[in-house]
């Protein structure tokens, strides 16, 4: 309750770091999540591939309804996905099949960065 009125106050990780906590410590926050989904939305430009991959990531293993803040992970994600380690293909990919948000362009996008550098996903990845 105390940080949802500093949101704009948070760098990107930060913002991604609180969901990613809240998410990992099984802290139902809904009304933290809306906020975070509103904060960084409009900020994703500005977050690491890491942060774009466990912001999608908290959402949707938390279970938190967020349309607007996925589709603008994927617009966002899609021109960097170069920039994406394995994990972070693989954890966005799991995150928005996990929030049962649609996101084609970005999924073939993935598979043609990923096809070429399937060597570099660790089994964990992979699966």
């Amino acid at each position: 309750k105390e940080a949802e009125p500093r949101l704009h106050n948070f760098k990107p990780q930060e913002l991604a770091n609180t969901v990613w906590a809240f998410t990992t410590a099984g802290v139902p926050a809904p009304a933290l999540f809306a906020a975070v989904a509103k904060e960084a939305a409009p900020r994703l430009c500005d977050f690491t591939p890491q942060a774009l991959a466990n912001t999608a990531w908290a959402f949707a293993t938390a279970g938190m309804p967020a349309p607007m803040l996925f589709a603008a992970v994927a617009k966002e994600a899609e021109p960097r996905l170069h920039n994406f380690k394995p994990q972070e293909l693989a954890n966005t990919v799991w995150a928005f099949t996990t929030a049962g948000v649609p996101a084609p362009a970005l999924f073939a996008a993935v598979a043609k960065e990923a096809a070429p550098r399937l060597c570099d996903f660790t089994p964990q990845a992979l699966a």
